[in-house]
């Protein structure tokens, strides 16, 4: 059984929204054309409390995209994004979801960041995604989303961890910093996954 997830593909992370990801809309129109195609699909929302240590706002002096340490683990911090319950952090209404079985939040407890749609960043805690998907029998994932060079990336490299065949779909796919996203995608195909288009599929 294959599965197709939907990474983040939220408002804020589109353009004009608070962490917009450059081109990050044109995402939207491959992950319509693609649920058909699959028995499993499934999406993550980043859906953050207003007190998220992730955010730039709640270190005093610290601006956006400065990395500090947070509880051992690096941390960017990000402009406010994705806060639970705002419009920023709802799913786009431009894509169809009628076929997405289930959703994931991730990032909501405030003292880690959660990139990854299977675990916080520190592998403390799981979404519990990787049972949903081992109870649907899934063996293949296929991912895509926003954004390529963090939620993607590191959700790949936990479905590769977890054992997964994974593939990482390219065009339905944008990232915040495309030298970033070709490391990403090295780091993936060494580890095992594969780097595909979507008319391979």
């Amino acid at each position: 059984m294959k599965a197709l997830l939907l990474i983040d593909i939220q408002n804020d992370f589109l353009p004009g929204g608070a962490l917009a990801v450059p081109e990050g809309d044109k995402v939207i129109p491959v992950a319509n054309q693609l649920q058909s195609r699959f028995e499993v699909v499934v999406a993550t929302q980043d859906w953050h409390p207003t007190n998220h240590k992730s955010f730039a706002k709640n270190h005093s002096g610290k601006k956006p995209f400065e990395k500090i340490d947070l509880d051992g683990l690096e941390q960017v911090l990000w402009p406010t994004h994705c806060v639970q319950g705002t419009p920023g952090a709802q799913l786009s209404a431009a894509i169809n979801l009628n076929k997405a079985e289930a959703i994931f939040r991730k990032g909501t407890n405030p003292e880690i960041d959660s990139y990854s749609g299977f675990y916080d960043n520190g592998h403390r805690k799981t979404t519990a995604l990787a049972d949903y998907l081992r109870g649907k029998q899934v063996s293949q994932i296929y991912i895509m989303g926003l954004a390529g060079d963090y939620c993607v990336y590191y959700t790949a490299k936990d479905a590769l961890e977890l054992e997964f065949e994974t593939f990482l779909i390219e065009d339905g796919t944008r990232a915040i910093n495309p030298d970033d996203f070709e490391k990403a995608k090295a780091d993936i195909t060494n580890l095992g996954g594969q780097i595909i288009q979507s008319n391979q599929l």
